[in-house]
């Protein structure tokens, strides 16, 4: 069993990209410029953006990030995005989900200028991926197969099964996998309603678990020598910790492990790898590589 080590690849990339950032800017070039856009205070969301405006400083970004509190109206959000929209100086910028329940998410999201939707989100750029033209790419999906080349994984023909089907990871993920590009891979796709799920995991030579349900991948749903890859992040209360929580991801590591000949871990393996995603995403919208 190889454990996948998300810190170490998603650190190495960042590197390549702070070091073409330096030639860019020492040749005249605009230093790339992401903003970033977070409502409230919600624990999570509050570490995931500070994160990224970290790793915005070792790239060698301009970062920027604007804060509303929870109560902010819909205009409001709606009027900062178009903001950002006509801000020449920021080259893509992401609105940092979940919003408050009285905020539409999908109007907001579909208000965002694809030329800058850095998350892959926007439906131009869901669909160009669809059909293999170049785009943002949902950057959890994008960071999965960013793992899977790095450490040379094969995923020709195999049997894949993915957890979940949000629009965000599951199907996204399921369309890299199966596109000659990318994983060139056999996909099923499973989630509430699948029946057979133990069955279909058994099978699968790869499993991407993104259902969002602590532990549900265990090891009678995993053959001998399978690649699993966990991408839950559940918040489990733990008062052995200062924070008072553990991220627990959807596969449970200690018993499925031994089974796998590549597994990722919780925290450690996607995580790094979804925030290294956004960087790639920024840097090619500041050089203008998918629209102009």
């Amino acid at each position: 069993m190889q454990k996948i080590d998300g810190k170490a690849t998603a650190a190495a990339i960042k590197a390549k990209i702070a070091e073409e950032v330096r030639q860019l800017v020492a040749k005249g070039g605009k230093r790339p410029h992401l903003a970033a856009v977070l409502v409230g205070h919600d624990g999570g969301s509050e570490t995931y953006v500070r994160n990224k405006v970290l790793a915005c400083e070792e790239c060698g970004f301009e970062s920027t990030l604007i804060r509303y509190e929870e109560n902010v109206t819909e205009e409001e959000l709606l009027k900062c995005v178009d903001k950002l929209n006509h801000d020449d100086n920021v080259d893509g910028f992401i609105v940092q989900l979940p919003l408050p329940k009285h905020i539409n998410e999908e109007k907001i999201v579909m208000a965002v200028d694809y030329k800058k939707d850095v998350d892959g989100f926007h439906p131009i750029n869901v669909g160009r991926m669809s059909i293999g033209l170049p785009c943002f790419i949902s950057a959890t999906p994008l960071g999965i197969m960013t793992l899977l080349q790095h450490y040379n994984i094969d995923t020709n023909g195999k049997k894949c099964v993915i957890l979940g089907r949000s629009n965000i990871v599951g199907k996204p993920m399921a369309q890299l996998m199966m596109q000659k590009a990318y994983g060139n891979a056999t996909v099923t796709v499973c989630h509430s309603q699948s029946k057979n799920i133990k069955q279909e995991c058994r099978e699968a030579d790869i499993i991407i678990a993104a259902i969002g349900v602590p532990n549900f991948v265990t090891a009678d749903m995993v053959k001998e020598g399978a690649v699993v890859i966990d991408v839950g992040t559940t918040r489990v209360p733990d008062g052995t910790r200062k924070s008072g929580f553990r991220l627990n991801g959807d596969v449970k590591f200690d018993e499925v492990a031994p089974k796998c000949s590549y597994i990722t871990p919780v925290p450690g393996g996607v995580g790094p790898m979804t925030i290294c995603s956004l960087m790639t995403n920024t840097l090619a919208a500041g050089k203008k590589e998918y629209y102009r």
